[in-house]
């Protein structure tokens, strides 16, 4: 059978993408070798998610007294919680599977094979059936970096050292758990654990955590995590994973921390293996799928979205880069803005961030004016966060006097961060911005405080 545009791989690149074309009016056929959602639905976004709020009320439930609340006994199931996270991917896959068919969308499950190019397009095979496609979009995801560090392979094989696939799963909270890496994924499920009750401990080789993070709010969550009680072992590498202890080295000195379970959070690695790419010649850059910012690879008709061009690994990124490959199928001209993507760290507090931090735009020679402040200019932020330590940062163009950047630490940061997002995709000014109305009293209007440091 020949269709329109034949989708490889259905997680969120994957299913918006066939959504789109199919509603614009191309047969389209997706193609999903495990689950429908791909890892953002079934391993990753949406069921730490659900975990996470599960955590929180368990928090603020047990420090209510704050509040005026006072509950006792205060405990977190974590079978139920799993259980509830497993509801909630289920309706939201089945929410997935009904949009896919209100759309014309054909949808197969299998391991797709490119098979090569003929004259009528692509060839692809699944299971023992043929198709072809006059266009392609690549959407295969993304898997674990899974480091060559002695004893890792042998504790996947046990059950001892664990993916985010299988940690999402575990059907007892372990009394200790390590976690190495201390980016977002690990921060999250150090969150999640720490609530639940176990003994968390960090290990990242960088000196600070959470990434590309502003380094002054990665200061603040730090503090926050260790007031918690979770320990961090900074500036420090995991030689060796032994059953009950990973081996770590610091300062030229050995050190070891006992685990019950171990979870490795070292970062993802687009799926390009296995999938036919080099039938077709398509181009491999750093491991990647190499796109343009239209999401076109250097084959015709050839596209690829979400983490497999290894640009910006967010599940929203993907949606718009699928939307921005459609696009481009059916003569739309339009591109992807890379920097005006935000991104969240869903803990307790969040942070919330989009476009360029302090430390970027000196490396790229931006001259840019900054304005803090701190949480606690939101009226509804101290009514609710008692004792939060919080802060808004903003940067603008200092010659442009347009936003460049916004970083935020406290709760609520995820719901407002779309709107700096605009701001910078707008290249507002500080003259325009000053001149919009914030909703009072909202954390939101921290921006404004920070905007209003600035001179037009």
């Amino acid at each position: 059978m020949v269709y329109d545009l034949i989708v490889i791989g259905g997680g969120p690149a994957g299913y918006l993408g066939a959504e789109r074309a199919g509603h614009a009016g191309l047969k389209t056929l997706l193609i999903e070798e495990r689950f429908l959602g791909g890892v953002c639905l079934n391993e990753g976004c949406i069921p730490s998610k659900t975990l996470l709020h599960s955590a929180k009320i368990r928090d603020y439930a047990r420090f209510g007294e704050k509040y005026g609340v006072i509950a006792k006994d205060v405990v977190l199931d974590h079978g139920v919680v799993i259980a509830r996270k497993n509801k909630v991917v289920k309706t939201l896959v089945a929410g997935i599977r009904s949009r896919l068919k209100a759309n014309h969308v054909d949808v197969m499950e299998g391991h797709a094979y490119i098979a090569g190019r003929s004259d009528t397009g692509y060839t692809v095979r699944v299971n023992d059936d043929t198709f072809i496609g006059r266009r392609l979009l690549i959407a295969t995801g993304s898997v674990p970096v899974i480091p060559p560090i002695p004893g890792v392979k042998e504790g996947l094989e046990k059950g001892y050292v664990l993916t985010n696939r299988e940690i999402l799963d575990i059907s007892q909270v372990p009394g200790s758990l390590v976690i190495v890496g201390g980016g977002i994924i690990g921060l999250e499920m150090a969150s999640y654990f720490n609530s639940a009750g176990s003994k968390v401990t960090i290990i990242e080789m960088l000196d600070h955590i959470g990434g590309n993070i502003d380094r002054e709010i990665s200061q603040i969550l730090l503090k926050n995590y260790q007031k918690k009680g979770i320990e961090f072992k900074l500036n420090s590498k995991v030689v060796e994973i032994r059953d009950g202890a990973v081996v770590y080295e610091c300062d030229g000195k050995r050190e070891a921390v006992e685990a019950d379970k171990v979870l490795m959070s070292v970062g993802r690695r687009p799926a390009v293996q296995g999938i036919g790419l080099e039938n077709i010649g398509v181009e491999i850059e750093r491991g990647a799928i190499k796109t343009d910012d239209r999401g076109k690879t250097n084959v015709p008709e050839v596209y690829a979205a979400g983490d497999v061009n290894g640009r910006y690994m967010l599940a929203h990124t993907a949606y718009r880069e699928a939307e921005v490959c459609v696009n481009n199928m059916l003569g739309k001209r339009d591109i992807v803005r890379y920097h005006a993507i935000p991104s969240v760290i869903y803990t307790n507090p969040e942070v919330a961030s989009v476009g360029e931090t302090e430390e970027s735009a000196k490396q790229k020679g931006i001259e840019f004016e900054v304005a803090k402040v701190s949480m606690r200019y939101s009226g509804r932020y101290v009514a609710e966060n008692e004792g939060g330590d919080g802060i808004c940062k903003v940067l603008i163009h200092k010659k442009y006097r347009n936003v460049i950047g916004v970083h935020m630490i406290g709760n609520y940061s995820s719901e407002i961060i779309y709107g700096a997002g605009l701001m910078i995709e707008a290249e507002m000014r500080v003259k325009d911005i000053k001149e919009l109305v914030f909703p009072h009293p909202t954390v939101s209007e921290v921006i404004r405080e920070c905007i209003f440091q600035f001179e037009d």
